[in-house]
């Protein structure tokens, strides 16, 4: 028997849903955060991230979104709002029991991509 995938130990598309739902409700009440969502289709924006989210974790779907430097590249995302979505998306992760290994392994393919989504520093 084959090792489960991340997405299949987080629970696959429904679950992994869930998360991002809940993930969206914590940003959307953090001030420094619900700025970057004010001009954005929530309900497109929650699907959109549950694909991401879910190709990220080894799951049956391909990512057919943009490249994640030129969706981001006009918000000027500073570290200080990187490092609040990552703390948002972990606390989510332990209020949904995800396992430490398994919230590390999401936190870390999320933080793969850092470079591309913080604006360079003058």
């Amino acid at each position: 028997m084959s090792e489960q995938t991340l997405y299949e130990r987080l629970g696959g598309e429904d679950a992994i849903a869930a998360v991002v739902d809940r993930f969206y409700e914590r940003v959307l009440a953090d001030d420094q955060l619900a700025g970057f969502f004010e001009d954005v289709d929530m309900q497109r924006q929650r699907a959109h991230q549950t694909q991401f989210l879910s190709a990220v974790a080894g799951g049956p779907v391909d990512y057919t979104g943009k490249d994640m430097q030129t969706v981001h590249a006009d918000l000027e995302i500073r570290q200080s709002d990187f490092d609040a979505i990552a703390t948002h998306l972990e606390e989510t992760l332990v209020e949904f029991d995800v396992d430490d290994d398994d919230r590390e392994a999401v936190l870390e393919a999320f933080g793969s991509y850092e470079d591309a989504i913080v604006m360079a520093a003058d």
